[in-house]
């Protein structure tokens, strides 16, 4: 009697053990190298860099964890966390991400972190959940690689904000078409020696003649929006102060509406040009670029105050439910290989654990 006591207490021991828990039945991790896994997060990355309207874009730098499961009735979900580096190609500008130059530790570079689940179905994937953070390398870093170099201030720093206003007067007196309004101030800089103030910022035109402006109050932005990305450094000297901008004109962009949860929106991969102008808006011809993003109308964000960069997170605080009809439906930007997670297609090199290989640099 005793033997049969145990014996079913054994059968129910082990009945709890091998029952699957939760929604990750059969859950796998994944190599962070895996050319598979390398795929899934270069479309995080577009939803991301599609998605941006503030700020600069992201590239890969590092995927931290990768895992894989089968979601029930059908699909396959995976689980990314990645660490991105932010470019030098503002949010606006239409050249792919990829092509863009990453900013390096001495320019003080700013990192990003972010969690994202991709929904595989019929041979696409989805982004159905994604949070992200980023944040600016510290100073201490910063300093190790040059110890002169300028730190990150707040952009709504007083003299953050006079540099911009006379860079933008500045541009808009020897322009001969649109009169442009601030957008954005999106990074500055104090800069020690020559004393200076660093500042990059976006502007839109509005339905005034630069020449004709009266009361800058009265003018509207164009519906069709066009951005232009500036550079300037407003240079105190004894006696008064000199600025040098230079800044760079972008094609009219439609507006699109800013996806809701319950929306689904196709990526949008059309054609763009830009236009480079050196100190003002010249006729210079268009230069054709790779891309162009989607652009949607800025969220509202928390105050600037004591802001250094554009956080990720307040374009992506999470987003979307894994369960639901929402997000973008994105196909590969590479064509696709169906390869089973974990499993190296032919020829490939040995990939290793998590976390993955660093691309640039770390942070």
């Amino acid at each position: 009697m005793k033997s049969l006591v145990l014996l079913l207490c054994l059968v129910q021991l082990w009945g709890c053990h091998s029952a699957p828990h939760g929604p990750e039945l059969g859950f796998r991790k994944l190599n962070c190298d895996d050319p598979e896994t390398e795929q899934v997060a270069q479309v995080a990355l577009d939803y991301i860099n599609d998605h941006l309207v503030m700020g600069y874009k992201h590239v890969l730098n590092q995927i931290d964890k990768a895992k894989w499961w089968f979601r029930r009735p059908m699909g396959e979900i995976y689980e990314l966390e990645i660490d991105t580096l932010e470019t030098t190609c503002h949010a606006r500008e239409p050249t792919r991400a990829e092509n863009c130059t990453v900013r390096q530790v001495a320019e003080h570079a700013v990192e990003g972190d972010c969690e994202v689940r991709l929904l595989k179905l019929d041979g696409q994937l989805r982004v159905v959940f994604i949070k992200c953070d980023s944040s600016p390398d510290s100073a201490e870093d910063v300093r190790k690689v040059c110890a002169d170099c300028p730190l990150l201030v707040s952009i709504n720093h007083a003299k953050v904000v006079h540099a911009v206003e006379e860079a933008l007067a500045a541009f808009n007196s020897q322009s001969n078409g649109s009169y442009y309004l601030l957008e954005e101030i999106s990074r500055a800089q104090l800069v020690p020696f020559p004393a200076s103030t660093y500042v990059e910022f976006v502007v839109a035109a509005s339905d005034c003649v630069a020449k004709e402006v009266t009361d800058p109050a009265k003018c509207k932005l164009l519906a069709e929006k066009q951005y232009a990305f500036c550079k300037a450094t407003l240079f105190e000297k004894d006696g008064g102060e000199e600025v040098a901008v230079t800044c760079k004109v972008f094609q009219t962009q439609p507006v699109v509406p800013t996806p809701q949860p319950e929306d689904t929106v196709e990526a949008l991969r059309t054609p763009g040009v830009g236009l480079s102008v050196p100190t003002t808006p010249t006729d210079q011809p268009a230069t054709a670029l790779e891309g162009k993003p989607m652009v949607v109308e800025p969220p509202p964000g928390p105050p600037l105050v004591h802001r250094k960069h554009h956080d990720l997170r307040h374009t992506f605080p999470g987003m979307h439910s894994l369960e639901s009809a929402s997000g973008e439906v994105f196909s590969p930007v590479k064509p696709h290989v169906e390869v089973k997670p974990g499993v190296l297609l032919p020829g490939s090199p040995v990939v290793h654990p998590c976390p993955g290989r660093i691309r640039h640099f770390k942070v």
